[in-house]
């Protein structure tokens, strides 16, 4: 079906995140190979890479939790990270003249990390008031909805979050959807019992399975199972609330802030950006 949640924003809106991070467990170095479509950028002589600050030199250190699809998941061999963010953070660094490195770790430390484990957090991070208050954000790269993922031939209809009553939810824990249906939840709004899990493939196979009724997530992410999958539909977006996913920076590195900025800018300029989000959401946005 056609997704209006996932259009690409105009050139003042436009950086790209890299997939969902984890935080706790150990974190790995992984080589991204050739996931999708970052080959062939070229070094930018416009960019200022002075007073960048990396945690090695000539390294772009990007941490991500892969496991979240599109945006990040591991290609057959079970090693090399393919995806949406994988390219996008590999053609950022490409600009900037640096190698990248992707770490990945559990979603649940990822902010932790900056500026620790790794320079930046590109996972579907979205921007919030309270993030902004202790990293910085790059501009927004991406649309992004909070989204009801059904089975296919489930009848029921869901017209707002409120119809999810008496239902049983599973959702990535401490994601914004988990804010929001704990939110939901703890006010009395509707009665929910919420299945958090570590990660948001384990509730779709949870919905598979029957063990809950529905799934809350990002909407870019359900467009991606929608792309591969016939067997779940998309029953309702919250259109009214959208939220913008951004990379995350050490609160003191401003030189890098400007630098990816200006990276995803020319990005944008040469339609890379617009090629990355066909070839990875393509088949959902049909």
């Amino acid at each position: 079906m056609k997704k209006k949640l996932a259009s690409i924003l105009c050139l003042a809106g436009m950086v790209m995140s890299l997939a969902a991070c984890g935080g706790s467990g150990s974190n790995s170095g992984i080589d991204a190979g050739d996931s999708g479509t970052q080959g062939g950028i070229q070094k930018s002589s416009a960019i200022d890479m002075s007073g960048v600050q990396l945690k090695s030199d000539g390294v772009l250190s990007v941490g991500c939790e892969i496991g979240y699809p599109p945006f990040e998941d591991f290609a057959d061999d079970g090693t090399t990270p393919i995806g949406y963010d994988i390219d996008i953070a590999t053609a950022v660094a490409n600009k900037l003249g640096l190698e990248v490195n992707f770490i990945n770790t559990a979603w649940d430390g990822i902010f932790a990390g900056i500026g620790v484990n790794y320079d930046i957090a590109c996972s579907a991070v979205t921007i919030t008031p309270e993030r902004q208050e202790t990293m910085l954000f790059s501009t927004p790269y991406i649309n992004n909805y909070q989204a009801v993922v059904l089975m296919a031939d489930d009848a029921k209809e869901i017209g707002s979050f409120m119809d999810l009553d008496g239902m049983t939810i599973a959702l990535q824990k401490e994601t914004t959807s988990d804010i929001l249906m704990s939110d939901y939840k703890s006010t009395g709004s509707i009665d929910i019992q919420i299945v958090a899990n570590e990660k948001i493939t384990s509730c779709f196979t949870q919905l598979q399975n029957g063990e809950v009724d529905a799934v809350v997530v990002d909407s870019t992410v359900a467009d991606g199972y929608m792309g591969r999958s016939k067997d779940f539909k998309i029953a309702y977006e919250d259109m009214q609330e959208a939220e913008q996913f951004g990379i995350a920076i050490g609160k003191d590195n401003t030189a890098l802030q400007t630098a990816i900025n200006q990276a995803l800018k020319e990005l944008e300029a040469e339609g890379y950006i617009k090629e990355t989000y066909d070839y990875w959401f393509g088949a959902a946005a049909e």
